[in-house]
């Protein structure tokens, strides 16, 4: 699985001009699945995003964790271009993309873990179109990625 995470002061996303998940300062992850992808990457990935360290301490160096600091939100909306292969050409390919079914499936397993978190957990709809703002604290970006289970 891919999270695409931003650390933010600010996210939301709307669905038809309404707020459906909005969180104050946390991590906007953004969630691709693949094909091949599997619950104990949903796991490995819920993981990584709950204790990576992108937010400053009292000397401004990130070491802190989304977990670490107070009232901390994870706003996790599924984007399954991420799963997309740009590798050649100027149109992006969806073969590595895991199959609608699939991918709704691991990133509803993927919110449900999350929810019970000591983190205000928030999500976007699957399948929806859905306008995401955001304001990136940094501006700060990673790519976490879980890797893909051998053949």
């Amino acid at each position: 699985m891919i999270g695409l995470i931003q650390r933010v002061t600010h996210a939301e996303v709307r669905v038809d001009g309404e707020v459906v998940g909005a969180i104050e300062r946390g991590i906007l992850a953004l969630i691709g699945v693949r094909k091949g992808d599997d619950e104990a990457a949903a796991d490995r990935l819920l993981e990584r995003l709950l204790s990576y360290r992108i937010f400053p301490d009292a000397e401004g160096r990130m070491n802190l964790s989304v977990k670490e600091i107070p009232n901390g939100g994870l706003l996790l909306v599924p984007q399954f271009t991420l799963a997309a292969d740009t590798r050649k050409g100027t149109r992006a390919g969806f073969s590595t993309a895991a199959p609608p079914e699939l991918a709704r499936g691991l990133f509803d397993y993927l919110l449900a873990k999350a929810k019970p978190t000591q983190v205000l957990v928030s999500s976007g709809i699957f399948g929806a179109n859905m306008q995401v703002s955001l304001t990136n604290d940094g501006p700060v970006t990673f790519w976490l990625e879980t890797p893909l289970p051998a053949p």
